[in-house]
């Protein structure tokens, strides 16, 4: 993040924003990015509830000319491994012509008046590459209800690297925004590398 643009600018701030560890989290992503140009960002604070604790995580998502970089910081409370509190980022660059789908699923209210241009009230932004894959078995069955034979099993595989919700009322009009430009930035860099 070292090239002074807007964009670049845009995402310091709203790391900085989060006020989620921001020196970490900008650091981590600085190194996935390298030189080069930032086209477009998200960056999503969630805070989760773990039994008594509270814990948070951010994820930032960075779109270049060449690569998708994901991004996600979690803090931890002390335990055995370590008697004071840490937290963990990891980084993941995948090349644009990897991804395999960018699905959008837009939540509105009264859409009987829906208006085009109106803000959804929450988004499911979901990223696929094929780094995690979910197989969901259950076993086979015929339509005789006294069939006992084994009918071996039957499922669905699907992929979803990346699943992340932006709502309005949780995060905040904004973030909804910048999620549903960050999402169409994505789809359009895809749908360029596959021509």
């Amino acid at each position: 993040m070292a090239k002074t643009s807007t964009t670049t600018q845009g995402l310091r701030a709203a790391i900085e924003r989060s006020g989620y560890y921001p020196a970490l989290v900008a650091e981590a992503v600085e190194a996935a990015v390298g030189g080069e140009a930032i086209r477009s960002y998200l960056v999503h604070q969630e805070t989760t509830f773990d039994a008594n604790e509270v814990r948070r995580h951010v994820t930032v998502l960075v779109l270049t000319g060449n690569r998708f970089i994901v991004s996600h910081t979690d803090e931890q409370a002390a335990d055995s491994t370590s008697p004071t509190p840490y937290a963990t980022t990891s980084t993941e660059s995948v090349k644009l012509g990897r991804i395999s789908s960018v699905v959008l699923s837009r939540v509105v209210a009264n859409p009987e008046s829906y208006t085009p241009g109106t803000l959804p009230r929450e988004v499911v932004l979901t990223i696929g590459w094929g780094a995690v894959s979910r197989i969901d078995l259950e076993p086979a069955a015929c339509g005789d209800p006294n069939c006992e034979a084994d009918h071996g099993y039957t499922g669905n595989s699907t992929a979803d690297d990346l699943s992340l919700r932006v709502s309005e009322a949780g995060d905040g009009p904004e973030t909804v925004r910048q999620a549903l430009a960050f999402a169409q930035a994505l789809s359009e860099a895809t749908a360029d590398v596959t021509r």
